[in-house]
């Protein structure tokens, strides 16, 4: 059974931190590049963060201007987003996204992705 599932979204206080966790049962996890992306009310569906299967390169969109860090753990199959000083504008469901092996070299605008969650919600209070 192939899927990735996304836990940890919720509501936060604007200002705080929220840990984003997707575990993904998909095949070569380790060969892959991870993404989130995320889709608010009304807008399209907006690259977030991905990184590479050796961790040694991570992107990030320029809208969340270094308030968001990637993780990954190979041997537990799970990729981390965590994400900080959140804004109102940040409500969206998160979704992590699977590239496929060794597409991770190309330009992130050129990234497809074979495999989806089913995506987390994250609402920001005031």
């Amino acid at each position: 059974q192939v899927q990735l599932v996304e836990s940890g979204g919720g509501l936060v206080q604007a200002g705080g931190s929220l840990r984003l966790s997707c575990a993904a049962s998909v095949p070569s996890f380790s060969r892959r590049t991870m993404a989130w992306l995320r889709q608010a009310p009304g807008k399209e569906r907006e690259f977030v963060a991905g990184l590479t299967w050796s961790g040694a390169t991570t992107y990030y969109a320029d809208s969340i201007k270094g308030r968001f860090t990637i993780s990954r753990d190979n041997a537990k199959n799970t990729v981390y987003l965590q994400m900080n000083s959140l804004k109102p504008e940040d409500p969206a469901v998160s979704y992590c996204a699977a590239v496929p092996p060794y597409s991770g070299y190309l330009p992130v605008k050129q990234w497809e992705y074979d495999y989806w969650g089913q995506g987390t919600q994250v609402t920001v209070s005031s």
